[in-house]
């Protein structure tokens, strides 16, 4: 026998050594916690604060929204998971702090060395988790550059402002430790803190209406959340307050509901056989806190990694639809002040890259201004409405141009005109409301009433209005060259040429004056209304300064470049091989997320997992000398571990298909081709995550087996 354990013990400190020692596996679990947390918090704050991130996603945006409500996710359950191993561990600390008091140690003499003991843990994993955060989102980053996409835009730059956040979380972690320690100090009853570790914590039994009131939170709270903002524009006519985020509280409740119906009664009947699963049952509701507040912490981040990663099939079938569904492989416009490449220079081009051009079709179109109802932001912050004759710009073309370009037959009479939109009519900038077209050197005005919608999916995002041949005759004379263009429309006979595209690309860029380098944001007739946005022509919402107005021409293959730049050619091959390149950014950054979320999901699971192998394994033993069989060992181990990996897996996935298919049912009641495929492509997503859990899960199922000597007695 080892000298070391025969040796007697003879001091205080001595004797704590000794305790400390047998307490190191649950030492372990709180460093390994803590580390997990903080390297995921780093590794996440450190991407979302990344000038490489922040210069992508455009300020106030949905993409941006969204990325700052997962962290949100993120970040509670973190928090929540940090909270839950400190007290795990002091659970049982508490063994080792009853023995020494039973022996006559005081508090005031532990609390330096409980409290110092607390402090490394706490300290050196959340360091180390720090530390490892960095290198973490590396590694990961550049893994996707090696085997997904790789641009410049991609390069990841490191704002270590971001650090301020890591610093927040770990005072919150040393903090949350030292109350849990002075706590647990103060206990008076020394057999009870001997026996914490083996006490239960049951939860209350609210009878089994508790479920389904859950699951109508649940979906009170997504509603009011989702439409609460839009109510209250309209009910009070101001900005919504960041307040009002509040309005989801009620669906946090009731999954904290849900998870306690599906822990106390289940959602299966037992009337006929209230036996069955007894032990199972019994072993997590008399630890109905602990199961309970890692299956909601868990559920919320498979819907935050849910959440992210959807975003990913949804961005790629919108963009590869819209851009299958053009009626010409090759478009752009331009303005009449600007001279771009010759008809005769494209065609030599194309024979040089041996490209073949059919269907070529050059045709004028008009900048005018259209009349609009524009929100006003007035100087007490309440919103209103106020009509312009003169608002936003607008295309308009002829009814014989239209009928030309896609072989359609409308006809107008004068007076009248449509607005063009896509197939699905879900395009933005349509001006189906104008009633008024203005002619922006002469200010000429053509009173007009909409006849309805045209579909062509070429223009349909230009706010493109086709009139009646004299009325566009009429309204063109005296017109600026600034404010006419040209159209080119044509098709590649037989296979297309990516290098051809992009010659031409970087040829048509290059024709452009530097003025003529603004982004989406920027309209040229409420720029020159507001003489370059400086009065208080549409009110005090509309300042953008000449710098904000540009793209960056020296940088044409940037997704800033390529979403914004207001002349962006359409080339169908470019946007469907550098549909990667160009949103890279935007779709490594959701994956990435996506993978942070399940992983601190699966973590956490883990970990849940191996205190029902600590804290049952008394059982588990008495079960054995009973001469329970290891099959019937092992299916109680499955029901008890199962439930910690089924339910978040269905509960957090359920949660955002639904929350998904209520947002595209609400963008415009309807759901599109393409959002459909791109949900159907969401639901192959999540039974992708599915498997992944579904193997940890069986993975783990493996190592408690081991711990508890189940596959001892198999062998």
């Amino acid at each position: 026998m080892d000298n070391r354990k025969r040796r007697s013990i003879k001091t205080m400190a001595e004797l704590e050594s000794r305790l400390r020692r047998t307490n190191q596996k649950q030492a372990a679990l709180y460093l390994f916690c803590n580390f997990i947390s903080l390297m995921l918090m780093t590794a996440y704050s450190g991407l979302m604060f990344s000038p490489t991130v922040q210069d992508i996603f455009p300020p106030g945006g949905d993409s941006r929204k969204q990325l700052y409500a997962i962290f949100v996710l993120a970040l509670f359950g973190c928090v929540i998971f940090t909270i839950y191993a400190a007290s795990l561990f002091f659970r049982k600390k508490s063994r080792q702090l009853g023995i020494l008091m039973a022996l006559g140690a005081s508090r005031k003499t532990l609390a330096p060395g409980l409290f110092r003991e607390v402090l490394l843990l706490s300290g050196s994993s959340a360091v180390l988790g720090t530390l490892a955060g960095f290198p973490f989102l590396f590694l990961l980053w550049t893994a996707f550059r090696i085997f997904i996409v790789n641009s410049e835009e991609m390069v990841l730059n490191v704002d270590f402002r971001c650090l301020w956040v890591s610093a927040g979380f770990t005072a919150l972690v040393v903090i949350c430790a030292c109350v849990l320690a002075f706590l647990y100090m103060k206990r008076t009853n020394i057999l009870d803190v001997i026996q914490e570790e083996h006490q239960n914590e049951p939860v209350k039994e609210l009878g089994r209406w508790c479920g389904p009131v859950g699951i109508v939170l649940i979906l009170a709270g997504a509603v009011a959340g989702y439409e609460g903002p839009t109510v209250y524009m309209n009910v009070f006519h101001r900005y919504p307050s960041p307040f009002l985020n509040l309005l989801y509280a009620p669906a946090f409740a009731g999954l904290y509901m849900v998870m306690l119906h599906t822990v106390v009664n289940g959602w299966t009947s037992r009337r006929k056989n209230p036996w069955k699963n007894i032990i199972a049952r019994s072993m997590m509701k008399f630890q109905g806190k602990q199961t309970v507040n890692s299956l909601l912490v868990t559920t919320v981040l498979v819907a935050g990694g849910c959440f992210g990663i959807f975003y990913l099939p949804m961005l790629h079938t919108g963009l590869s639809m819209g851009s299958e569904s053009r009626a010409y492989d090759y478009s752009w416009f331009w303005p009449s002040d600007q001279s771009l490449p010759s008809e005769e220079e494209i065609y030599s081009l194309a024979e040089k890259h041996d490209f073949q051009i059919k269907d070529w079709l050059q045709c004028s179109y008009l900048s005018l201004a259209c009349d609009n109802n524009m929100q006003i932001l007035n100087p007490d912050n309440t919103l209103s409405y106020q009509h312009f004759d003169i608002a936003d710009e607008c295309h308009a073309l002829s009814e014989s141009t239209y009928n030309q370009i896609t072989g359609q037959n409308i006809s107008l009479d004068p007076g009248f005109f449509y607005a063009v939109t896509n197939e699905e009519e879900t395009a933005y900038d349509t001006v189906e409301n104008a009633t008024l077209f203005t002619n922006m050197t002469t200010r000429k005005e053509l009173p007009v009433t909409c006849k309805g919608f045209v579909h062509f999916e070429d223009v349909a995002s230009h706010g493109t209005a086709v009139l009646d041949d004299n009325d566009y005759e009429k309204i063109s004379q005296g017109l600026a060259p600034e404010w006419t263009g040209s159209m080119i429309w044509f098709n590649s006979e037989g296979k297309d040429s990516y290098a051809f595209a992009q010659e031409l690309f970087v040829k048509i860029v290059n024709s452009y004056d530097d003025q003529h380098f603004s982004n989406s944001y920027y309209d040229p007739v409420q720029y020159v209304m507001t003489e370059g946005y400086t009065n208080n022509y549409y009110g005090s919402t509309y300042t953008v300064s000449p710098e904000e107005r540009q793209v960056d021409r020296t940088n044409i293959n940037s997704s800033d470049f390529r979403m914004y730049w207001n002349y962006i050619p359409q080339f169908r091959i470019m946007d469907a091989q550098d549909q990667l390149k160009t949103f890279g950014v935007f779709m490594m950054t959701f994956l990435f997320i996506a993978i942070i979320c399940i992983t601190a999901a699966l973590v956490i699971a883990y970990t849940r997992c191996q205190t029902i192998a600590l804290n049952n394994a008394y059982v588990f033993s008495d079960l054995m000398r009973l001469g329970a069989s290891p099959a019937f060992l092992g299916r109680e181990l499955q029901r008890q571990a199962g439930p910690v990996f089924k339910i978040p897996a269905i509960s957090g996935m359920s949660l955002m298909i639904l929350l998904y298919f209520m947002i595209l049912l609400a963008n415009d009641g309807l759901l599109t081709k393409s959002e459909i495929l791109g949900f159907a492509m969401c639901l192959e997503v999540a039974a992708v995550i599915a498997l992944i859990i579904y193997a940890v899960f069986r993975r783990t199922l493996r190592s408690l087996r081991k711990q508890l000597g189940i596959c001892s007695l198999e062998q």
